[in-house]
């Protein structure tokens, strides 16, 4: 079912709920980060300050504020606001909405702004539901998702709203954010007296990576469970942050961190096995969670392997899955085999050199037309369809057929160049074949 907020006391504070549903900003001055989206001067907020705002979806991590600021929008406009979850609702919860909104648009003329919580979970059926409403302006379409849009909408829900991307809190701003949540007394912790350690509020806001409501929910179990002193104060110290949060706190200050994850990375480009082994144990006795060296590994596996032996990336994903589900310790031997085998392995830049270069040409490069031949002939004229007849199927050929597939002001680019290193020359030597090279 749906819920309607005409208008919201903000001033009414429900001691029973949770720390981050207290603390949730009610304004765009308390509004935490994502500058780029809604900072001083940014389109978003002109067009909320202004009433002017359309459809929209908000996009990104969890607890990075995008529900929240779906609420600043309903308390900050003169329209209606209804919230839905895609999780519970279905057709006949959108449709009561719309026809909600048709008739306060005939009798009050007020608009209603619809929250969708969670709508990459509305499979096609239902997200075209919504397209008349969103057209007519009848209603004014917000989603909320941590899924990227672009692959879990339709197409025609995304041509008709602004995208905006939300990003990872920094460690700073969740740090604030904890800080005034313990001193303030009306939404906050500001009436329990309590004492949080420097490190244990640290630990909080890097072990929550971004995410502010895990952030305020650790910080008040933290708070909430450890014993009074005999003076009278709680006082909370990373060991109580460490159990509030269920990760321990790294024995090494934050530079040493990143020189040591640093280090771990070059002696993996650099095919030193020793070196990376050394370093990977280093960071995880000294806390870190060993899946962030089996995702680093995916990722130098395809940076700088890539072809030059593609079964590292099978190994590196291997481990990553191992660790997920073996755990500490015995999960370490496997993650080791996979440093091991992505340190000996052939080295080659070729993928990430092709992945920024088409990259850019994809931002510079203007008018790139698709050859007419390997367009959908179902969606051309005539003249296109004669067009599209021109398309060799390769199969027809022997699996290979000179044909030009890049745009005319690309068709003569060199994104992929394979190396002469491991499986890359096989690689070369193929594409030699071919009279590609």
């Amino acid at each position: 079912m749906y819920k309607l907020f005409e208008t919201e006391d903000t001033n009414i504070v429900d001691s029973n709920a949770p720390l981050a549903d207290r603390m949730r900003p009610q304004s765009l001055r308390e509004f935490l980060g994502q500058t780029e989206v809604a900072g001083d001067g940014s389109l978003l907020r002109r067009a909320i300050t202004m009433d002017r705002l359309g459809s929209c979806i908000f996009y990104g991590p969890p607890g990075t504020g995008k529900t929240t600021l779906a609420n600043i929008i309903a308390n900050s406009t003169s329209g209606n606001f209804v919230k839905l979850n895609a999780v519970t609702s279905g057709v006949q919860d959108v449709k009561k909405a719309v026809d909600l909104a048709k008739q306060d648009m005939l009798t009050y003329g007020k608009k209603t702004y619809l929250l969708l919580d969670e709508c990459h979970r509305f499979n096609k059926t239902q997200q075209d539901s919504l397209l008349p409403s969103i057209e007519s302006g009848t209603i004014v379409f917000i989603g909320s998702t941590t899924e990227n849009p672009y692959a879990s909408m339709t197409p025609a829900i995304i041509s008709r709203c602004r995208v905006f991307e939300f990003k990872s809190l920094s460690d700073d701003t969740v740090k604030g954010a904890l800080k005034k949540a313990l001193t303030d007394k009306k939404r906050g912790l500001g009436n329990v007296n309590a004492e949080v350690s420097e490190d244990a509020i640290s630990h909080i806001a890097r072990v929550s990576a971004g995410d502010l409501r895990t952030a305020y929910n650790a910080l008040e179990l933290a708070v909430l469970t450890t014993p009074v002193s005999d003076d009278g104060v709680v006082r909370v110290t990373v060991k109580d942050a460490e159990q509030s949060i269920q990760k321990k706190s790294l024995s090494i200050d934050e530079n040493t961190y990143y020189h040591l994850l640093s280090a771990f990375c070059k002696s993996l480009r650099g095919s030193d096995s020793d070196a990376a082994i050394y370093y990977s144990q280093r960071l995880i006795k000294a806390g870190c969670d060993p899946l962030v060296i089996a995702r680093r590994l995916i990722v130098h596996s395809a940076e700088d392997i890539g072809l030059a032996d593609p079964f590292a990336m099978v190994m590196a994903t291997s481990a990553l899955t191992a660790m997920q589900n073996i755990g500490l310790p015995e999960g370490l031997i496997p993650l080791t085999e996979a440093i091991i085998y992505v340190c000996e392995a052939h080295k080659s830049n070729s993928v990430i050199v092709a992945l920024e270069e088409a990259g850019n040409d994809v931002e510079i490069v203007r008018d790139d037309d698709i050859p007419p031949y390997l367009i959908n002939p179902a969606y051309r004229d005539e003249k296109g369809k004669k067009e599209s007849a021109e398309y060799k199927y390769p199969h027809l050929y022997g699996e290979w057929v000179k044909q030009q597939y890049l745009p005319n002001k690309l068709k003569d680019k060199k994104y992929y160049r394979p190396t002469t290193h491991g499986y890359e020359s096989e690689i070369l030597k193929t594409r030699k074949e071919k009279g590609k090279e």
